[in-house]
């Protein structure tokens, strides 16, 4: 059986983006991602964090827009790492957080303002990426 026959029966492989090794030092000295994401824009996880800081303070929509933007943001850089639109992008490699971190908090904005397919849509795609990856969330 070759390879490629092989690979067409299991499916992709898992994309696993690169560490922002930059972008966590910042953070463990205590910067806020609001002070970072200005020297790193393309970081889903900067995104996600101001998503999540703005969904804590009642901000729905610029929860929204932030997770929009690191959502975004990650899938140029799944793209970039050898992602085509489907396969598993694992919540146990870290550097993958912030991409799904996004896009759960996408999920959650998207239906707090009312969208009807967004919502269910995203759902998909992150049980899709990793069925741990909601209830590690959310944990």
């Amino acid at each position: 059986m070759s390879d490629e026959f092989r690979k067409s029966l299991i499916g992709p492989e898992p994309t696993l983006l690169p560490a922002e090794t930059e972008v966590y030092q910042h953070l463990a000295l205590g910067q806020e991602a609001v002070d970072l994401v200005a020297k790193h824009p393309t970081s889903s996880l900067l995104w996600a964090i101001l998503a999540e800081e703005a969904w804590a303070d009642g901000r729905t929509i610029d929860s929204y827009a932030y997770s929009r933007v690191g959502y975004h943001r990650g899938l140029d850089a799944l793209r970039r790492n050898g992602w085509r639109g489907v396969g598993p992008i694992p919540w146990e490699h870290e550097p993958n957080r912030g991409f799904l971190r996004a896009l759960y908090a996408l999920g959650r904005a998207s239906a707090a303002i009312g969208e009807s397919d967004e919502p269910e849509r995203i759902e998909k795609f992150l049980n899709d990426s990793d069925p741990a990856a909601k209830a590690a969330i959310e944990g």
